[in-house]
């Protein structure tokens, strides 16, 4: 049977989410291509604050990378954008140029932000928060600015003032209504929210119409139309979205605010649909994540001919967190109109709960401080339950809480444990008697429940003990590293080194992987956990690395590259820069950027011309890519500095030079400053060393990302011997025993700096992982010099990357 030609425009959750249930029903039936503006793959958009807030990475929110696309056979476009569609023909055409045909079309192109139309919106300076642009221009900006205003106080609005916050800035949030987040608060509510994020470092100026952004070629300002303003260096505006409809009016398709789509989300042309932000239905275009996957589902099975429920509309709900606040609100929240409320206010706890009826009808709730009843009263709300037999009191609080009764337990088949991907407990416990689901991961694996944002995980793993009983494994909640495989980390490192594994195959065998090839979560796992234990005897296996890692540089969103050569401290010299000056003129790069850790970035480097520019520049890999140590920011310490205690560039070379090429968990990054004034930044390292006199003090587990943490100090030493002897057996035993992709910080606050400290305090102990560092490190050669001088492995590694 020939396949027919599945093309999806848009490369975002509801359009990917509609794929993915497409191959759950029929994988055999469509050869699928999908067209994509962003150049990245499929990642959570809900979770792009965290991305600005620093310490996460587009990888780490992906939700579906590069290899997933490949194992389904699915063709992607990236950095393309369809103009036009030809119905008669069948066919899409891209900005690039490329004519795609077609069966049957599905349009996710998903919503624009919204721009208020005042002067100066154009000028430098001036974003949305919408996308990993935005993002980046946002920390770009913080970088050298320290003013900025955010234009909303929505969800997203007061997400980028507490990434911008966290970065370091100045932050004000302009809102025109009285209060925040009206769509989703009550005003009391809302006043809560705003006195705790007062508490927190923001600023806010509610009730002021903007007028116009002021400055020169810059943002300098923002005035209000009631003749005040506010400086400002950046202003992010974030004052809605609205449905991206270009490409179907264009086109000739029914469109009102949205594109227009029946209740099998059908346009009015035949063998063309569209789901998600960009849809519209029976007047509505949704904006949150729960219903657009409803309707991916309706389609997925409409589109491949299965009988289907129609889309009949959804109630919105907000289950969140709002830097760090829980709050939560569901349907027709605002009393009034013949609808009463029933209230619940702990002002000293900073706990409000309010359940909106109408008749003895839930209609609405809202949640501030403790969402805990938020899965039940959703799903009262959503099937229109009765409660005049009900005490009401008790309708904000845990049924039978007397009793001891769960929450899980309370909840009936069909009420909804994850609203993002509107997973029901009935099906996570049928995953749990048919599917043998026994931990969180593997429930996540099968049915999608936590995926996106992860708050009802501690729901998920409630359900899984109400359901196995004595057959729940408490030991076996220990997280697995993925879901083709019920192990934990320390199950998966012990077989590897009880069972002498050193290959990814080899390790899948024997401990019984749930699928054949992996995924892309354990596959680099795996190949770091077997170099790990068996560092002479294993050979690194590329096709497992992420692709930045593969090519030895940063993907861009053009598809070109980011070299970025090792500068040792921080220290360059005339000779390095002559050179690199030649390359970026030879080459024609368009950007050199200096960066956060002393080094610079050279943009824009073709895929074929990246042997070349680094044999031209002679300089080692800085692994600004990779999972291991990345920089040692330094500051010019006692040779110029008149307060310097320490030789802190000395140092801060002699430990890149030291550890360089180290391969780690997740990324590592040093700083020396060479007196307590801590030039360097060094309290917010992974590791950093601060200069006193007759000696260092040493901090570890500092981070300046979404959870600011301060370093802890962890030794104070008198000697640089000592200081490299005990960085050296920290970094191992970090090595040792960290998941793979946990951060420093994160593995500190796992396993407790007082545990770290007693590993150390014993000598055989350290000298025991200096010597196993120290065989580690003699393996270390520059990967751009190997591949230079190794023809087949060039040839190797520059084949076509399909993406």
């Amino acid at each position: 049977m020939n396949k027919k030609k599945l093309l999806l425009v848009g490369n975002g959750m509801a359009g990917v989410k509609t794929i993915e249930e497409i191959l759950k029903v029929s994988q055999g039936l469509f050869d699928i291509t999908i067209i994509g503006t962003e150049s990245y793959p499929n990642y959570n958009r809900i979770l792009l604050s965290k991305v600005l807030q620093g310490d996460t990475n587009v990888s780490d929110i992906t939700l579906n990378d590069w290899d997933w696309y490949k194992e389904n056979n699915i063709k992607l476009y990236i950095g393309e954008t369809a103009i036009k569609v030809d119905p008669d023909q069948k066919v899409v055409i891209t900005d690039l140029g490329r004519t795609e045909p077609y069966d049957e079309l599905i349009l996710a192109t998903g919503s624009v932000p919204f721009i208020l139309p005042i002067p100066g919106a154009d000028k430098k300076g001036v974003t949305t928060f919408r996308d990993i642009n935005d993002t980046d221009e946002m920390v770009e900006a913080s970088k050298k600015y320290k003013k900025a205003a955010v234009i909303g106080g929505g969800l997203l609005g007061l997400e980028a003032a507490r990434g911008l916050l966290n970065l370091g800035m100045d932050v004000s949030v302009i809102h025109l209504p009285a209060y925040l987040m009206e769509r989703q608060l009550d005003p009391t509510a809302a006043n809560l929210l705003k006195e705790e994020l007062e508490k927190q470092g923001m600023k806010f100026l509610l009730e002021k119409n903007t007028e116009a952004i002021i400055g020169g070629e810059r943002v300098e300002g923002v005035t209000f139309k009631d003749g005040t303003q506010i400086e400002a260096d950046l202003v992010v505006m974030s004052v809605g979205i609205k449905p991206n409809i270009s490409l179907a009016k264009e086109t000739g398709i029914a469109v009102n605010r949205g594109i227009v789509v029946n209740d099998y989300l059908h346009t009015d042309i035949p063998h063309i649909y569209a789901v998600g932000e960009c849809a519209e239905h029976n007047g509505i275009p949704y904006g949150l994540v729960a219903p657009l996957f409803e309707q991916a589902k309706v389609l997925a099975k409409h589109i491949c001919g299965i009988d289907t429920v129609p889309y009949t509309g959804s109630v919105l709900s907000t289950q969140l967190k709002v830097s760090g606040v829980e709050v939560f609100s569901a349907g027709d929240f605002i009393e009034g109109d013949g609808k009463k409320a029933l209230k619940v206010f702990d002002e000293q706890d900073g706990i409000y709960k309010k359940v909106v009826l109408q008749g003895n009808q839930i209609v609405g709730a809202v949640l501030f401080g403790d969402s805990g009843e938020g899965n039940r009263l959703f799903s009262m709300i959503k099937k229109q339950a009765n409660i005049l037999d009900t005490a009401k009191i008790s309708i904000l609080q845990p049924l039978n809480q007397e009793a001891g009764e769960s929450l899980a337990a309370s909840m009936t088949a069909d009420e909804i444990i994850c609203g993002c991907n509107g997973v029901s407990k009935g099906t996570i416990v049928q995953s749990i008697h048919e599917q043998g689901c026994n931990t969180v991961e593997q429930v996540k694996a099968c049915t999608s429940a936590s995926r996106s944002c992860g708050g009802c995980k501690p729901l998920v793993a409630e359900l899984l003990q109400l359901t196995l009983g004595s057959e729940f494994d408490v030991s076996a909640q220990k997280e697995a590293i993925c879901g083709c495989t019920p192990l934990s980390r320390e199950e998966v490192v012990g077989g590897i080194k009880a069972k002498g594994l050193t290959h990814i195959k080899e390790v899948m065998n024997v401990l019984g992987w749930g699928t054949e090839e992996g995924c892309s979560k354990c596959r680099p796992a795996l190949n770091y956990y077997i170099g790990m234990a068996h560092p002479t005897e294993y050979e690194d296996e590329k096709e497992s690395r992420f692709v930045n890692e593969r090519m030895h540089a940063n993907i861009n969103k053009d598809g070109t590259f980011t070299v970025v050569p090792r500068m040792y401290g921080g220290v360059t010299n005339s000779s390095e820069l002559r050179r690199i000056a030649d390359v970026a003129d030879k080459y024609d790069l368009p950007l050199i950027k200096v960066t956060g850790g002393q080094r610079l970035d050279l943009f824009g480097v073709k895929k074929e011309d990246l042997p070349k520019v680094w044999a031209e520049l002679d300089m080692p890999s800085g692994y600004a890519y990779g999972k291991s140590l990345r920089t040692v920011k330094t500051c010019v310490g006692e040779q110029f500095c008149r307060f310097g205690t320490q030789d802190s560039m000395g140092m801060g070379i002699a430990l890149e030079k030291k550890f360089e090429g180290l391969q780690t968990p997740h990324k590592v990054k040093m700083a020396v400053s060479a007196c307590p004034r801590s030039c360097a930044e060094s309290g917010f390292k992974d590791i950093g060393f601060i200069g006193i006199d007759g000696g260092w003090e040493i901090y570890v587990a500092g981070n300046g990302g979404n959870h600011v943490r301060s370093g802890d100090l962890l030794y104070t030493v008198k000697t640089d011997e000592e200081l490299i002897e005990v960085t050296g057996a920290y970094l191992q035993y970090y090595r040792e025993t960290a998941n793979y992709l946990e951060r420093t910080s994160a593995w500190i606050d796992r396993v407790g700096l007082e545990h770290v400290q007693s590993i150390l305090d014993d000598t055989e102990k350290r000298k025991e992982l200096n010597t196993r560092i120290e065989e580690v490190l003699a393996l270390h050669k520059d990967p751009w010099k190997e591949i230079i001088n190794n023809q087949k492995t060039k040839e190797v590694l520059f084949e076509k990357v399909t993406l």
